[in-house]
């Protein structure tokens, strides 16, 4: 703990000296962070294959496309977001001059997840350095193959004395927890994320929480074919694509009217077979659970004899490789823990209701959603469902690409966080909006001192209702009156 101690106070000194507001050594953190991406990426594909069982692809897609498609955004934007922006002020102030400045917050910390090891540690960080800040990462130790990689490999590419990975478990996280930061960024579970705000708490420091939640699916029904299979090859790649269903942003659960469930589970039965193969005991493509903890936490669930008996396909576990198959169960009991929790995993339960209208109110009797998707046609419906439902985000007729959007902010709601990221969100986030107010000394406007009387409530009165012709008809005809 003592070279923590003095880690932190290498990197406050840096903060201090001035040298990472500077837009050249954010650039060159920026450039950095993309050569290291370029020049280890078979590094990275075999850490996340040790530690989840990632295919290459599969790692590019989720993990190395995330981190430089954000690097290269920011360079590409970054002078425009150091930018001081001018301010508009009112006339009462003339002659003045007003702007806002972005400032780095100083020393910040991140917490990143498991699931996605290397994106979910270095988006945040592009967004830290882009803003000018001194940064501590703190890899989940989960997994542990890519907290290693990063360790070994920051130091060598980005500036040793402004940015520092912290390696450890539960015990490093309390010690990292006590200090005092300037933003404490956080993502992972809603247990952990009360734990995080607690003690920054004591500390007044802001945080970031970047939670989880069942994220909900509604499918209406579809009359053309086409759309259909297209809207079924998309749950079943937000379900069971991204790190085998162990995603904060994966589909929890899909809402479709009673007649049209057997039709949707056909179909994805085909698409399981497309996608992973047939043999259980083989499947092709798929992460595998991360560790021995979720995987009898999995099988618990799908233990319970009235969740057991609502599958309709799939169950079969693999313990030695920690392997679960993609597992559909339909109306298991809304009160059993695969219904109440976030699942974390490759079952997806399908609801059925008697009028999709119905998904409205099963969604808002639950916590808000980190996303919700919505497959449908129906203007109306789409207009029901952004007006009458909240959560962190909303996407139609697809499913997770909100995450890779670089201008629109990521974030939750509610009991799935709150905070936002991502491009000039991520900036933002880490940054501080100084308001700059400049006056000149001429025009001095007495109404504002003692003593008081009528003239100067009156002035005052319009002042604030920014009336600016009858204050100035005021000041022509009345002054001499209150003098």
């Amino acid at each position: 703990m003592v070279e923590q101690e003095r880690s932190l106070a290498e990197l406050r000194e840096t903060f201090r000296s001035g040298r990472t507001r500077g837009i050249g050594w954010r650039k060159a953190q920026l450039r950095a962070l993309l050569k290291l991406m370029d020049d280890n990426e078979d590094q990275i594909f075999n850490a996340l294959q040790r530690d989840l069982g990632k295919h290459p692809v599969e790692a590019y897609r989720d993990e190395v496309g995330v981190v430089k498609k954000s690097a290269n955004y920011s360079l590409s934007c970054i002078d425009k977001w150091m930018a001081p922006r001018q301010g508009r002020i009112p006339l009462l102030f003339f002659p003045v001059r007003g702007q806002v400045l972005p400032e780095p917050l100083g020393l910040v910390l991140i917490f990143s997840s498991w699931n996605f090891p290397i994106s979910l540690s270095l988006d945040p960080l592009i967004g830290a350095l882009s803003a000018g800040n001194t940064v501590v990462l703190k890899p989940s130790e989960l997994a542990s193959e890519c907290s290693s990689f990063l360790a070994k490999t920051i130091p060598l590419y980005l500036d040793r004395k402004a940015v520092k990975v912290i390696e450890g478990g539960t015990d490093v996280a309390e010690h990292l927890l006590k200090q005092k930061w300037d933003k404490i960024f956080f993502t992972g579970s809603p247990r952990v994320g009360r734990i995080v705000m607690s003690a920054a708490a004591e500390h007044l420091t802001p945080v970031t929480l970047e939670l989880g939640g069942k994220c909900p699916t509604i499918l209406d029904s579809l009359s053309d074919s086409s759309d259909l299979k297209v809207a079924v090859k998309r749950i079943a790649g937000g379900k069971w694509g991204p790190c085998s269903g162990q995603a904060c942003i994966g589909i929890d659960y899909v809402l479709v009217e009673h007649k049209f469930a057997s039709t949707l589970i056909e179909l994805l039965k085909k698409t399981i077979k497309r996608f992973y193969g047939e043999n259980p005991k083989s499947l092709k493509n798929l992460c595998r659970i991360v560790n021995k903890h979720q995987f009898d936490r999995l099988r618990n669930i799908l233990e319970d004899p009235a969740v057991a008996a609502s599958i309709v396909h799939g169950g079969s576990l693999d313990e030695e490789n920690l392997t679960i198959e993609p597992t559909i169960l339909l109306d298991p009991p809304l009160d059993a823990e695969i219904m109440t929790e976030e699942i974390f995993g490759p079952l997806l339960p399908i609801i059925t209701l008697s009028n999709i209208h119905e998904s409205i109110e099963f969604i808002n009797s639950r916590p808000k959603p980190l996303a919700i998707y919505a497959f449908t046609k129906d203007e109306t419906f789409k207009k029901e469902i952004l007006t009458e439902t909240s959560s962190g985000s909303l996407t139609f007729n697809d499913v997770m690409i909100q995450f890779i959007c670089d201008t629109l902010p990521f974030g939750g709601v509610g009991q799935s966080g709150f905070g936002r990221y991502h491009g000039k969100y991520s900036f933002d986030t880490f940054s501080h909006e100084k308001a700059v107010l400049e006056r000149s000394f001429f025009l001095e406007l007495e109404s504002r001192y003692p003593p008081w009387n009528e003239f100067k409530m009156q002035f005052i009165r319009l002042a604030y209702s920014f009336d600016y012709f009858r204050l100035l008809l005021l000041f022509l005809g009345l002054k001499r009156r209150f003098t």
